[in-house]
This record gives structure tokens, C-alpha cells and sequence, in this order.
């Protein structure tokens, strides 16, 4: 048996290293760094992330990639095609060495015979790790149809996908907005449409469902985020209306007809206004809890009236202060007037420290994903100074979330074809800078070029999802549970 084995590994030895094809010593250097695809090149990167698979794009029979650290450790591949797939465990293994560190990518091309050596190029490995998986909702970039539309959980650290909620398995009723509590999935929701719609939440390892609009509401509870206590959930209440264009650039724009906070309690199922004496005269939506639970900040429009122009509405950034304890809401005051700049701000994220908040900025409305002009800003909580963000493209961002760590940003992006948006994600440095974005890497390098569908809301999440869509289905058959409207 040992014989049979010794035979075994030196037959796949063997095969190894006729597969694995070298530049000899004679190449022509070529004084430019190679087109690869994903751009995977010049970053910072967590120690903890899958293998940054890509494909190189320059013409040739034969392609050969050697990655290499200071200390004299490498990983080579070669292939026909010019795709290379890093084998994970070497990849981990060279990652967990060199934290704080730079790896060294060299890339030669075999074209006529000749092989052309490429200028290197490095990946900077951070000691701040990624979360370990980022949940995203996968459907077709038109928004028009519901018939193929899933919650997916995927690890960072690998490339294992996980279904959380299929629309198929619910009748193909509509799934959106799904929310964590401090990245945590045992405190989850997402909203169902539908024959069996209803808001759906897990607390405390428990899953139920809610009809969270009272008959003391106009519209449905929407646009979730949960107060870090876990107790409570903002949501905003919106009349939504689609236009749908056929020649103008932007084939869909979203518009709210009116909009309010309301603010739901968990544990006791009661929902509430949140009102500062102004609601009849403004649009309110997307809110977003500071880390301590203080404030609530928002979005906030004036009211349109029964002719209106959607080019018009300009929403700015306010915040309100709020005592868990009383449920009591205090003073509103603004943050960011977009609206005086001709733009309109959309999703306030709040970093963990609570120090930095990013929103998207665009032209007009609430609904930026088809903006193209649509790129990610930060504001200063310190003195609410606002400066734009250096991971923006010409194409749509939007849809962003930080790590429970505050060291990383994920967010979609339409850079690569302006209809379908992919998870980049970016380091934010020790001053607020942020790193050279990057797209979520895939096994396949040519994934991208091939999956036809959008990724919608990347969150974030520090831990397993534990129910399964069958789980979930058993739970939408039934009838919902009703929220009760309160007035403290």
C-alpha cells in the first residue's frame, strides 16, 4: 500500500509539473503592467478574503503568474487561456504570512513563441479582516419582474453561496430589503409582496410574520433599520409610484407621493409615528441609527403637491435625537442640505465608531440606482463637513454598508457595463481614505462576463444565517401576525 502510494504522488508530481508551463531565462520586457480582469491590482486587502481569481488579458498561447513575498514564498500558474484560478489553501497560507505586508504579482505572455515579461505589481495584505459573509439579494437589473428574485448569503472567506430566501419557494412573491442589527443574523428581516407579503423578522433566534400597517397608516412600513438595542426597527411609510421610460437613459425612476418615520417595537409588536411637528410638510425616508442608539438620521424632502415635476425633489440629510427608554423623540436638525446644492441625498450609512456617515448623491429623488450620475459621499459627524469619496466611477453607487470593524466598505457598483450592479469593496484607512474598490472575487475569473443578474443591498453580516428557505415557506403559509398602532 505504501508503494502504491509513493507511485500515486509522484505520478501526480509528475503531472504537476508537466501541466505548470515556465518563461525561460530569455523574455522581452514589456514596460507596462498587464490588463487583467477583474482589476485586481494596487489594493489593500483583507487577510482573511477568497482568492483574487482573474483572467489576464493580453493576447497569447501560454500565460504564466507568480505571486511572491519578501521572504522568498511563491505561488506560480500557468494556463492556455489566460485564466488563473489561485489554489485557496496556498492562497491562505501566503495571506496569513504576510499581514502588514506586500505580495508581488508577475505575469509573463507567450506570443509567437516569445515570452513577454510584464511590469509586477502588488496587493498591500491588512491586519484588519473582512467580515466573514456578505448577504446580497440576485435578480435580473430590469426590476420589472419578480419570477427570479433570492436573498443569498456568501462567505468572504470562500466562495460557498447560500440561499436564505427564494422567491421561488414563496410562490414567487417579491423579497426585498432585507436588514441585520449589528450584523448579526439572529436579528434579521426582509418584506415579502404578494400573496404571501408581510414583513418578516427573526429576534432572538425566532421567526415570525408581521402586517406592520395599521389601519391608522396611509402606506406599508418599508426601508428597515433596527435600533442597536435590538428593540426597535425604524421604518419609513411610502407611497411609491414607478415610471417606467423607453428611450431615456434611466429606464426606471422611483418616486415617493408621501412619506413618513414610524418607529415598531419589537417585543411588543406596537408601531408609532415619529413626528416632530413638520410631517405634513415633508417627505421623510431611509432612516439610519447612530451606533449608540441617540439619533436617528434620515432623508428628508418637502411634500409635493398634486402637480409635480420628479426632477424637483431634492432630498437632504436631518437627524433627530431619540431616548430608548421613553420612546420619545427630541429635536430635528439638519445635516447636509443637498437640496441647496440642486442634488438629492440617499442612504445615510453610519460607520461603526459612529464618526463617519456615507449616502449616495444624485440629481433628484430617493430611488438613485438608475442615476448614473449617482457616486458615494461622506460627511464628518464631528462638524458635518462633506467630502466625495475616492472609490467612485462613472457609472451608478449606491447601496453601501460598512464592516462591524469600520475598516471596510461594500457597496454596488454599475462600473463595468452601466446596467448591472456588482459588490465592490473598499479599505477605509485610519484618516477616512479609501483604497483602490474591488470587485467580490469568484471562482471562476470569467464570472462576471457570464452572470446576468444585478446584486442588490451587499450587507455585511459577522455570522451564519440559520433558516432555510423551506423553513421559511412553512412560516409564509401562515396568515400574518397583525402590529397594533400606539401612540407613546
Amino acid at each position: 500500500m505504501k508503494k502504491i502510494n509513493l507511485i500515486l504522488i509522484l505520478i501526480s508530481t509528475c503531472f504537476f509539473w508537466a501541466c505548470l508551463t515556465r518563461p525561460g531565462e530569455k523574455t522581452v520586457v514589456i514596460k507596462n503592467k498587464p490588463v487583467i480582469e477583474p482589476d485586481y491590482s494596487e489594493l489593500t486587502i483583507p487577510f482573511n478574503i477568497a482568492p483574487l481569481n482573474f483572467s489576464i488579458r493580453e493576447t497569447g498561447e501560454s500565460f504564466y503568474l507568480k505571486i511572491s513575498d519578501d521572504n522568498g514564498n511563491f505561488i506560480e500558474l500557468s494556463s492556455n487561456s489566460g485564466a488563473m484560478e489561485i489554489p485557496i489553501g496556498k492562497w491562505k497560507k501566503m495571506l496569513g504570512a504576510n499581514v502588514n505586508r506586500k505580495l508581488t504579482y508577475q505575469v509573463f505572455v507567450k506570443k509567437g513563441g516569445v515570452w513577454n515579461q510584464f511590469e509586477s505589481f502588488t496587493n498591500t495584505v491588512s491586519e484588519w479582516p473582512v467580515a466573514p459573509y456578505v448577504y446580497y439579494r440576485l435578480l435580473y437589473p430590469g426590476y420589472e419582474s419578480w419570477s427570479e428574485i433570492s436573498i443569498v448569503q456568501r462567505s468572504m472567506e470562500n466562495f460557498d453561496e447560500k440561499t436564505v430566501v427564494d422567491n421561488n419557494v414563496v410562490g414567487q412573491n417579491c423579497v426585498n430589503c432585507h436588514a441585520f442589527n449589528q450584523k448579526n443574523p439572529d436579528d434579521f428581516m426582509f418584506h415579502m409582496r404578494g400573496s404571501m407579503g408581510g414583513t418578516y423578522i427573526v429576534s432572538d433566534g425566532e421567526l415570525k410574520k408581521f402586517n406592520l400597517k395599521t389601519k391608522e397608516m396611509e402606506n406599508s412600513a418599508t426601508y428597515p433599520r433596527w435600533h442597536p438595542s435590538g428593540k426597535y426597527i425604524a421604518f419609513s411609510s411610502n407611497k411609491v409610484v414607478q415610471q417606467f421610460h423607453s428611450s431615456d437613459i434611466k429606464k426606471i425612476e422611483v418616486s415617493d407621493l408621501a412619506s413618513t418615520l414610524v418607529l415598531y417595537d419589537v417585543a411588543e409588536n406596537k408601531i408609532m409615528n415619529i413626528d416632530d411637528g413638520n410631517n405634513k410638510q415633508f417627505m421623510d425616508t431611509y432612516p439610519e441609527w447612530s451606533p449608540d442608539g441617540r439619533y436617528l438620521y434620515f432623508c428628508r424632502a418637502a411634500q409635493i403637491g398634486k402637480q409635480y415635476n420628479y426632477e424637483d425633489i431634492k432630498y437632504s440629510l436631518y437627524r433627530i435625537s431619540f431616548d430608548a427608554e421613553t420612546h420619545k423623540f427630541g429635536q430635528t436638525e439638519m445635516v447636509f442640505d443637498a437640496a441647496a446644492q440642486g442634488k438629492s441625498a440617499s442612504f445615510p450609512r453610519i460607520s461603526p465608531d459612529g464618526k463617519t456617515l456615507v449616502f449616495t448623491l444624485h440629481d433628484f429623488g430617493c430611488f438613485p440606482i438608475w442615476h448614473k450620475e449617482a457616486d458615494l459621499y461622506s460627511v464628518s459627524l464631528n462638524d458635518f463637513t462633506v467630502s466625495k469619496m475616492d472609490v467612485n466611477s462613472d457609472y451608478t453607487e449606491s447601496y453601501h454598508s460598512w464592516s462591524a470593524n469600520g475598516k471596510w466598505l461594500v457597496f454596488s457598483s454599475k462600473r463595468a457595463d452601466g446596467l448591472t450592479a456588482r459588490p465592490y469593496i473598499s479599505y477605509i484607512g485610519e484618516k477616512g481614505n479609501a483604497g483602490k474598490p474591488f470587485v467580490l472575487p469568484q471562482k471562476d475569473p470569467e464570472f462576471y462576463n457570464r452572470f446576468l443578474k444585478t446584486f442588490n443591498i451587499p450587507e455585511f453580516a459577522e455570522s451564519d444565517f440559520s433558516f432555510d428557505p423551506g423553513r421559511i415557506r412553512k412560516v409564509a403559509e401562515k396568515a400574518p401576525v397583525q402590529a397594533e398602532w400606539t401612540t407613546n
